[in-house]
């Protein structure tokens, strides 16, 4: 008998592929659009910054059916031993780790361990870190929903 765990891990893999081909297709479509305000460039990665190399890649963006509210989607990079740093959303987050291993620690939650292949919820406003505990570079691919009239990350 396959759990959900099992059944996410196996599907996780051929769609992991598929997001993975689907993501880069995407940003290579996205280069001409400008980095969300938030990004740092490539380039070498500071060893005493813990955010250092940390990118976020605009897919796509588009007005919501909901009058207000547009819908969001990027490819988070994380280098190894490096983290997103404290932030939040006007809105929720619904994300796909693409490959890596990540530590997801919330203000006010239990901390998640996310593997490749595992979804992931993060509410409106919820504060959280994404922390790279893996040996690659974790690529995330993240969908939000969020308030047009505010910006997407708040950093704390």
């Amino acid at each position: 008998m396959f759990d959900r765990r099992t059944l996410l891990r196996a599907g996780g893999t051929a769609a992991a592929g598929a997001l993975g081909a689907a993501a880069l297709a995407s940003a290579q479509q996205a280069a001409a659009t400008p980095l969300l305000p938030h990004d740092h460039p490539a380039g070498p990665v500071d060893p005493t910054d813990p955010t250092a190399g940390v990118t976020r890649t605009l897919l796509q963006q588009h007005p919501s059916p909901a009058e207000g509210w547009a819908a969001v989607q990027t490819l988070v990079r994380i280098p190894r031993h490096k983290q997103s740093g404290r932030h939040s959303h006007p809105g929720v987050e619904v994300g796909y780790i693409i490959r890596g291993d990540v530590l997801m620690e919330f203000d006010d939650a239990p901390a998640l361990r996310l593997r490749t292949g595992d979804p992931f919820f993060i509410p409106s406003g919820a504060i959280h870190n994404a922390l790279n505990v893996g040996t690659v570079t974790t690529m995330m691919l993240s969908t939000y929903v969020v308030d047009e009239t505010k910006p997407l990350v708040t950093t704390y």
